[in-house]
């Protein structure tokens, strides 16, 4: 009887330990499955941040995509749009700069922006880090730049042509929703040109007015389309001289030449961190004695840094700036 109550016992043991098993392969089985085999929700997560809603816009010909509500802006190279941002008063997220810091003419809009290096060579992993809406990087740059730029977001080369400052401006107003302020700070800028064509234009309508900058030990003179030129010669309507007329960009003029043109007004600008090398430039060029024998100089009509010498002179705040300088220092005569 007890061999038989063992054998029972036995036999009992035995089916629960089966049975114990085939559930322990079931389960890992199916922990196996749901570490493993890929589910459609798991491998395509769906995001919880929603997409940003996009707008285009034009510029010069262009169309561009960028966000319905632009926050952050960086500027790449564009120191003329950092000049329209002083005019809308918008801050920046990031910058180039300028000798290695920004100029003090922009600290109002560049107190929490990130230096992203300066305007020739700009930083791509500082630009990356900061996740910009948009890139207003420059026509100055070469292709590769551009390149890399678009690769992060949204970039819009900006033109460094004097012409096109109404346009730029504009482009700044439609990014960041500022529209109506900058067709006010245009139109009060043709009554302010008006008014200034009135007290100069007749007066110097026979007279050479250049504008000049040195940089290093060179004199540069510009195109017409360029730096102050278009206000002087085509909004005040002053004489282009035949030296401006032939040069095509940017060019260096030797001493000696620029004394052929003997002008009888000059605006001469010079930035300190364009000549760090020797910032007495400007004292040895007021020292030499074929600059002392120019009409402007023994007249006492050379003017330097009527606007901050930082500034491109072609934007909206450098013509601005240099129209209320010229109505100062030409008008009252």
């Amino acid at each position: 009887m007890k061999q038989r109550f063992w054998q029972f016992a036995l036999l009992f043991v035995m089916v629960f330990l089966i049975a114990a098993c085939g559930s322990s392969k079931q389960d890992g089985a199916a922990d196996n499955k749901t570490a493993t085999q890929p589910e459609s929700s798991q491998s395509q997560p769906v995001s919880t941040k929603t997409a940003k809603a996009t707008k285009e816009i034009t510029y010069l010909g262009k169309t561009y995509t960028v966000p319905e509500k632009v926050e952050n802006i960086v500027v790449a190279g564009s120191i003329e749009s950092m000049e329209d941002a002083l005019v809308l008063g918008t801050s920046l997220t990031g910058a180039s700069s300028v000798g290695g810091s920004f100029p003090q003419m922009f600290a109002e809009i560049t107190k929490t922006a990130t230096d992203i290096g300066q305007k020739q060579q700009p930083n791509f992993e500082t630009i990356l880090k900061l996740k910009p809406d948009v890139i207003l990087g420059s026509t100055k740059f070469p292709a590769d730049k551009t390149e890399k730029m678009e690769k992060i977001t949204t970039t819009i080369p900006v033109s460094h042509k004097a012409v096109d400052w109404e346009a730029n401006l504009m482009l700044l107003a439609e990014l960041t929703g500022k529209q109506d302020k900058a067709k006010e700070a245009l139109q009060q800028y043709k009554t302010d040109l008006e008014a200034a064509k009135a007290k100069i234009g007749e007066q110097y309508k026979d007279k050479k007015v250049i504008a000049l900058r040195l940089r290093g030990l060179e004199l540069c003179l510009y195109a017409d389309s360029l730096f102050f030129n278009p206000t002087l010669y085509e909004e005040l309507g002053l004489p282009v001289p035949a030296e401006i007329k032939a040069t095509k960009k940017q060019e260096i003029i030797s001493i000696e030449k620029f004394s052929e043109i003997n002008p009888d007004v000059i605006f001469l600008q010079f930035a300190e961190s364009e000549n760090k090398k020797n910032v007495k430039i400007v004292e040895e060029l007021q020292n030499n004695p074929i600059w002392k024998n120019l009409d402007a100089v023994k007249n006492n009509k050379v003017f330097i840094n009527v606007v901050d010498p930082d500034a491109q002179g072609g934007t909206f705040w450098s013509k601005q700036q240099f129209l209320k300088a010229a109505v100062e220092k030409l008008g009252s005569q």
